[in-house]
């Protein structure tokens, strides 16, 4: 018997009340300190008269129960009974709430797969196809797909066609870029790991590795962030083509840039082609906030059994490890967000503890005159949202502590260092939105692109 169930009680017809003649109950009580909802049904209604003639259910009642009073939460199971009564058989229902209160909350564990216990989950499964947003935090794509679905699957693609020699005989990708990306993956697994997901990591093109998946999982939908170049647009209109053939919703969202492009004050065709055109028309407009880093995701879906693959070296991608100095060089360079938000916070720290810089010519000076995090944003692994906000943050606090120590004009180094970033993170935009006016298929170009290296600040 259960070690939970305490209790037998079998109250006979002499050591009843008014109905000892009429009733018989069997009650099954439980010490357990859940509050409980009970359900009484009439049996005659729900189970055969032959049930209760079998040997062994008959010895347990003098006359036939009529009546079972069933838990709600038949989990809990604090309080079953089971009632007999001469009287016709009718059905009826009687609710009763038990007062034991709850002496610990319940805690939820990372959700698995065995177990969706989101309710508003209104897809079964979805795929976020991870692409240049190695990052959990200030990651729209990442957060809709775990509040929409009951189940996600993260999944990475290493293109082939991103590597190996361009028509002019030079790596489409170096050894350098690459070891740095493979660091980036390596990174977002582990970050996805520690909030109860996990990382798909395939070797193939995107179209064909999300279709396969897609049918593996029985995903309802694929999510993923747009990208701006010619051939990132056209692999985003081919899986869109190819998933709706198989009946899979794609769900695209912005979060490369400092403005969202949804907030701009121009339609995208009608930008202007030339950086002073572009800051006079977006100066002002209001930045979006970061969005929350979730600490804790949906497991992964059960169906298909997804092996999460190996991460790929640099010889599995077609390129030779470094053999020269420049190895050590690039040693410090390492990839993921991890190490990005490191080197924001570094940053933010270098430019409050700058002093005060005279002239009129703002920006941040020290090593390199850089804030050296560029092939993180260039990644994903940090947002320009995310910058904007930690050096915003640095800025107001050592103003408001340096107000009252420096009443003789010239700038306060932070928002020095802030408006620099600015200027920098501003052109970055500019970039990266010209290159998708012009990088539409179907569109024709009808005039000269503003410049002809747009991917300078990628």
């Amino acid at each position: 018997m259960d070690p939970h169930l305490q209790n037998l009680e079998t109250t006979t017809p002499e050591s009843t009340s008014e109905d000892q003649n009429h009733q018989q109950q069997l009650a099954i009580v439980s010490s357990s300190p859940f509050a409980t909802a009970s359900l009484s049904l009439s049996l005659p209604t729900i189970l055969p008269t032959h049930f209760f003639t079998q040997p062994k259910i008959s010895t347990l009642f003098s006359s036939p129960p009529t009546k079972a009073k069933i838990p709600t939460q038949a989990t809990s199971l604090t309080h079953l009974s089971l009632t007999s009564s001469t009287s016709s058989p009718k059905l009826s229902f009687k609710s009763t709430i038990s007062a034991n209160p709850l002496h610990t909350p319940l805690t939820l564990g990372p959700r698995r797969p065995s177990d969706p216990s989101n309710a508003a989950g209104t897809r079964r499964a979805c795929i976020v196809w991870f692409r240049n947003d190695l990052r959990v935090h200030d990651n729209e794509c990442l957060n809709s797909a775990n509040n929409d679905s009951m189940s996600v699957l993260p999944v990475y693609c290493f293109d082939p066609r991103d590597y190996g020699k361009s028509s002019s005989g030079f790596d489409k990708t170096g050894p350098y870029r690459a070891n740095f990306l493979i660091e980036s993956v390596s990174d977002l697994r582990k970050n996805l790991q520690a909030r109860g997901s996990d990382l798909v990591v395939r070797v193939g093109r995107p179209e064909t590795v999300l279709v396969e998946l897609a049918k593996a999982i029985g995903a309802d939908a694929v999510y993923a962030h747009r990208e701006v170049s010619h051939d990132e647009v056209k692999a985003e209109e081919k899986i869109e083509e190819l998933m709706k053939d198989e009946g899979v919703e794609v769900k695209y969202f912005w979060g490369s840039t400092l403005y969202h492009l949804d907030d701009l004050p121009f339609k995208l065709e009608d930008m202007p082609s030339n950086y002073g055109g572009f800051k006079e028309k977006v100066q002002g407009l209001e930045i979006r906030k970061t969005i929350e880093t979730l600490d804790q995701l949906k497991g992964l879906p059960s169906r298909g059994d997804v092996e999460p693959g190996d991460i790929p070296n640099l010889l599995d991608l077609g390129l030779n490890p470094a053999q020269d100095g420049k190895a050590a060089a690039n040693a410090s360079m390492v990839g993921g967000e991890t190490e990005a938000l490191q080197r924001l916070n570094k940053f933010a720290a270098e430019c409050q503890a700058q002093p005060p810089k005279g002239g009129s010519h703002e920006s941040i000076y020290g090593a390199n005159f850089s804030c050296k995090i560029s092939p993180w944003l260039t990644m994903g692994c940090v947002s320009a949202r995310s910058m904007f906000d930690e050096l915003k943050k640095t800025a107001t606090r050592t103003i408001s502590a340096a107000s009252n120590h420096n009443s003789g004009g010239g700038s306060s180094s932070p928002a020095a260092g802030m408006n620099w970033l600015m200027f920098e993170l501003m052109w970055r935009d500019f970039f990266r939105f010209i290159t998708k006016k012009y990088s539409a298929p179907r569109k024709q170009l009808e005039a000269t692109p503003a410049t002809a290296c747009t991917g300078a600040f990628a």
